[in-house]
């Protein structure tokens, strides 16, 4: 976060000099094998989490052992070129990326592909993840307690896995909700923990078919958001066997496709496709 000074008006109209955190937004440019393949508007840190998490979903990458290393440009001073380096035998094809070469933090896909594109790179989920209401229900409670930068700034995204008990074991915040989840994912990609199919994954924003897109790489086969899917995202999981649940809040949740990993050992809550 970055301190910046402020003028705060307050009631009744008394405005007064003050400092106030901000969010921090800063490009990185994401080389693979020396070549640019896109630059994304980030919240800097865990840069390398951010890389792997983006080339996963992307699918130019699909096993830990296909990335030899990821490492800061040294010609860059600032810190904001990662170059990764593939193994010799991954083959890359970069006209199936789904970004332009620039990202904001605020858009995803941009002229993104359709949805039968995505389906030909990663297939249809049928995963045996389950977690019941009650725990579902105290997740939102847990990610907010553990943001820490939202605290302070109120400007973050945030992006959780959690297991079927309902404990969070991984959790980033960054100025796109995107990048958060690249950022969770990439982490659980470099540490081997790979596919996910025994997490679910909890974002703080709504849920777009991009946020769906990179569940479905990661294996995840439940998305739950406090706020609202987009359409695409809920035609896009009942298609890839993704339970989706917006508007996850205090005793309540929607469920937009699948329901099954969600209930307990005597009611689960029924499909809804």
């Amino acid at each position: 976060m970055k301190r910046v000074l402020i003028t705060r008006w307050e009631p009744p109209g008394v405005s007064r000099r003050a400092r106030d955190s901000v969010a921090v937004e800063e490009p990185l440019e994401l080389r693979v094998d020396t070549r640019p393949v896109a630059v994304i508007m980030r919240t800097p840190g865990h840069d390398e989490e951010l890389a792997a998490g983006f080339l996963v979903s992307e699918g130019l990458i699909r096993a830990r052992g296909d990335v030899r290393a990821l490492r800061r440009n040294p010609r860059n001073r600032k810190g904001n070129v990662l170059d990764v380096f593939l193994a010799p035998e991954v083959t890359v094809d970069f006209s199936q990326l789904t970004r332009h070469v620039f990202a904001s933090s605020s858009c995803g896909l941009c002229g993104k592909s359709s949805i039968a594109s995505v389906c030909q790179q990663f297939p249809k989920l049928h995963g045996n993840f389950r977690i019941s209401r009650d725990h579902l229900l105290a997740l939102p409670d847990t990610l907010r307690a553990a943001q820490e930068m939202f605290a302070d700034t109120g400007g973050l995204h945030a992006a959780a896995l959690f297991d079927g008990h309902g404990r969070v074991l991984q959790l980033r915040e960054d100025v796109g909700r995107h990048n958060a989840v690249d950022k969770v994912i990439g982490r659980a990609f470099l540490d081997g923990h790979w596919p996910l199919a025994d997490c679910g994954l909890l974002v703080s924003g709504r849920t777009s078919f991009e946020i769906v897109q990179k569940a479905l790489a990661a294996g995840i086969s439940l998305v739950a958001a406090i706020s609202a899917p987009t359409s695409l995202a809920v035609e896009f999981a009942r298609r890839s066997g993704v339970t989706l649940i917006g508007f996850l809040r205090p005793g309540r949740f929607n469920v937009y496709a699948g329901g099954s990993a969600v209930g307990d050992s005597q009611s689960p809550i029924a499909n809804s496709r």
